[in-house]
């Protein structure tokens, strides 16, 4: 009796707090049967069309000669060139952006593949040509073959995004079909991410997952702020740590594309850039970390000529304040080419303001394509002068000795020991190389066996080769 007493209590204590709360949720009901039926629905239905799966796969027709097994083995590849003859092939999503075909979406997507298809919405496929990569900035640009009938997303303003705003993922995650996921903005200029050269994502909550690379996060007006490009996860499935690439460089991207662009031309400062710690802010009299220090600058170079030193402290890119280099680099390749831009600098505790010409990086010596058809571990590379427009394309230091493997033949003995576009090739058989003529010259000579030393990412490594 004890027990159905007390639970006659809890039983009407129930219907009490239900009675008080129901009341309290008059207070707010919805007005009108609109209000009742608020979903994401009209955003997803304006927007889903454009968002396609995109199937990339390749081949490799290297001959197997052994000799890239010496890449491998220094350079520590996490992910190293699969066995000759081998297929491979990743899925991703992407975006229609443009109504003559053109689709955006992640270069780690459709890396080292040479033969991609886009499947709509609509179960259409298509045949697609890769037009534009930027591993820099993680984008890439497709061309639909004989595109017809396309939804187009129009692009936003990533720059009006605040953290807090709605947002929705749309992509195709591990390959189950078209999936529309739901969150909010959850950070802005997230740098610390290590997917990119031009960090600066939109971090959102709205579950990202294996496959969503490349898909799109858009707004509440169905237009495109971000590309979806990476989560932080230690399963491999969302946690709600998701990241975009913000739309207002994909802007940038897509530009460069429909100029008929190979490759993103930015702009080109001339100097190299330091984070500033909480040492160097100390020392300089800043409150705290911010902005990035200058630690030399190219002779002759934009930097150079609106008055930079070396020391100083860049503050601000056309009043945007910028706190490492990653922000740099995105804010100043957002301007684009053409005309200049302001900088407030610190120099001796004072600030001021320079204003810096938008160039891109000059092809100052000439490239001088030299092409190595000659029986040699360097058959099928094509060879070019160092140069700023050069040291920018390969992401190489400009002040490095030797001539850059601009191009390598898939199917080429160079591809088989293990080449890549951007190695520079230091010194052949003990003989520094200044350019393609000196290295033509120095591959042209006889011998019993190769000595070359490589400089891959600042890693620089002597090996010997038999011929």
């Amino acid at each position: 009796m004890i027990f159905s007493f007390r639970r006659m209590l809890l039983v009407a204590a129930t219907l009490v707090l239900g009675l008080s709360g129901a009341q309290a949720q008059q207070r707010a009901v919805p007005e009108s049967k609109a209000q009742v039926q608020l979903s994401f629905a009209p955003v997803v239905k304006q927007t889903s069309g454009a968002v396609v799966n995109v199937y990339a796969s390749r081949i490799d027709r290297r001959q197997n000669t052994g000799m890239e097994e010496f890449f491998r083995r220094f350079f520590g590849d996490s992910n190293p060139s699969m066995p000759p003859g081998r297929s491979q092939s990743s899925l991703g999503s992407g975006v229609i952006v443009d109504a003559s075909g053109l689709v955006i979406t992640n270069n780690h997507v459709i890396e080292n593949m040479n033969d991609v298809k886009v499947a709509l919405a609509d179960r259409r496929e298509f045949e697609a040509d890769i037009v534009l990569r930027d591993p820099r900035i993680d984008l890439a640009v497709l061309k639909l073959k004989n595109p017809n009938y396309l939804q187009v997303l129009e692009l936003g303003d990533s720059e009006a995004l605040e953290v807090g705003d709605l947002v929705l993922a749309i992509g195709n995650p591990f390959g189950v079909g078209q999936t529309v996921t739901q969150g909010i903005v959850s950070a802005l200029a997230r740098t610390q991410v290590g997917v990119s050269d031009y960090q600066f994502f939109i971090q959102t909550d709205a579950a990202i997952n294996p496959g969503n690379s490349g898909g799109a996060l858009i707004d509440m007006n169905g237009r495109l702020v971000g590309i979806n490009t990476a989560i932080y996860s230690r399963s491999g499935g969302s946690i709600g740590i998701g990241f975009a690439i913000p739309s207002s460089m994909v802007r940038v991207v897509l530009s460069s594309a429909q100029t008929g662009a190979r490759n993103v031309v930015r702009p080109w400062l001339g100097a190299r850039l330091q984070p500033v710690d909480g040492e160097i802010a100390s020392s300089l009299g800043l409150e705290r970390p911010t902005g990035v220090l200058v630690t030399s600058v190219y002779d002759k170079g934009p930097a150079s000529d609106a008055g930079l030193r070396r020391g100083d402290v860049i503050l601000s890119v056309d009043g945007q304040s910028i706190d490492n280099p990653d922000a740099f680099g995105y804010r100043f390749t957002l301007k684009g080419t053409r005309g200049e831009t302001p900088l407030t600098i610190l120099r001796g505790g004072k600030q001021s303001q320079i204003v810096v010409k938008l160039v891109p990086p000059p092809e100052t010596p000439s490239r001088e394509p030299v092409r190595i058809r000659t029986r040699s571990p360097f058959a099928g590379t094509t060879l070019v002068n160092m140069s700023p427009a050069v040291a920018e394309e390969f992401q190489i230091d400009i002040s490095d000795d030797g001539v850059i493997v601009a191009d390598v033949d898939e199917s080429s003995t160079a591809a088989s020991v293990g080449f890549r576009q951007g190695d520079q090739l230091v010194a052949i058989d003990g003989e520094r190389l200044a350019s393609t003529k000196d290295a033509e010259r120095v591959i042209g000579k006889a011998s019993g066996y190769w000595e070359i030393t490589v400089n891959r990412g600042g890693r620089i490594f002597t090996t010997v080769l038999g011929r």
